[in-house]
């Protein structure tokens, strides 16, 4: 089952075993610059707040409550990672517009070894956007579905649905405790009748190029059991709609790349040196970032986009939180 908690999405199976959790946030972040140009990890800003569907079942778009799940604010152009906590291992799968973000391929519930469609928690503390090379994703960044800059659309050619799905399978309990639990051996609105309403979706579109591995599976298939499963659709609303369908303001606009650099607060660099990282989908290495495709459709150079001169990097350690001002 899934749990929404202070903003988090705690997948639980207590069936399985009393300690298979897996809480995913969703982190505000700094949009970095797309200029092909490489940064370390931004910070987090805080938790996008997260909100049930069925909570708004008037003001809510008649598919949502098909599709269930929560739903978030974002600003156009504003970005986002994801945080994942939880110490039971899990197999997470994570698709932007029911495109994987991992393979680039269309989605499935299936777990693929080769190429790898999934990632594995507690081995992959977090997820900021698009694998496109070994130790290069390229950022999460929000658009509107329906003008040709999400990775959906780019893809398929369709804005069909928008947002972020995530499927997590526990590891099965007999492997758990073999390896873990033996001897010592070794995270107001009221709708206007009447008013035609305009398609809220926001979609994923890949962003600036960011520095970040994302692992291999270090257990093998065998080890998850793909007989029990959650999964959830995390919808995008833009801040005009997210005020419209719960009648609350959305959080305030980042702040963006260079004021960031400017007041001297610090990037993030994480490697696991234990663990092999994906070589990256090649399907999603060849689509326009956001700033490509602005220059592509005429519509000119992306806004706050100037390249900026990271100092203050941390190498974090395993397990070490990503801090920022918020």
């Amino acid at each position: 089952m899934i749990v929404l908690q202070d903003d988090h999405l705690e997948f639980r199976f207590p069936e399985v075993h009393a300690k298979a959790r897996c809480s995913i946030s969703f982190m505000r972040t700094l949009r970095l610059p797309d200029d092909n140009r490489s940064y370390p990890l931004p910070p987090g800003l805080g938790d996008f707040p997260l909100r049930h569907v069925d909570d708004f079942g008037t003001t809510v778009p008649p598919a949502w409550k098909r599709h269930g799940g929560v739903f978030l604010p974002m600003y156009q152009a504003e970005a986002m990672w994801i945080d994942f906590n939880g110490s039971y291992p899990m197999a997470l799968k994570i698709a932007a517009g029911k495109v994987c973000a991992l393979t680039g391929e269309a989605w499935s519930s299936e777990l693929v070894a080769e190429p790898q469609n999934y990632l594995v928690v507690p081995d992959q503390p977090w997820l900021d956007g698009f694998c496109i090379g070994q130790d290069l994703i390229r950022q999460f960044v929000a658009m509107p579905l329906g003008e040709g800059y999400s990775v959906e659309e780019q893809l398929t050619g369709e804005a069909r649905h928008g947002g972020l799905q995530i499927l997590a399978y526990p590891m099965k309990v007999d492997v758990y405790k073999a390896r873990f639990e033996q001897p010592k051996l070794q995270r107001l609105y009221s709708p206007m009748a009447g008013v035609a309403y305009a398609p809220p979706e926001m979609g994923l579109a890949p962003g600036g190029l960011m520095r970040q591995e994302v692992y291999e599976d270090d257990y093998g298939l065998e080890a998850w059991d793909t007989s029990t499963s959650s999964r959830c659709f995390v919808h995008i609303l833009n801040s005009v709609q997210y005020r419209t369908v719960t009648g609350n303001n959305p959080p305030s606009a980042p702040p963006s790349a260079v004021d960031y650099a400017e007041a001297g607060l610090p990037w993030f660099e994480y490697y696991a040196s234990d663990l092999a990282a994906l070589s990256g989908a090649a399907s999603l290495a060849g689509l326009d970032s956001v700033a490509a495709k602005k220059i592509k459709k005429g519509e000119g150079e992306l806004e706050a986009n100037e390249p900026v001169q990271p100092e203050k990097i941390i190498k974090l350690q395993d397990g070490q939180v990503r801090e920022g001002e918020f």
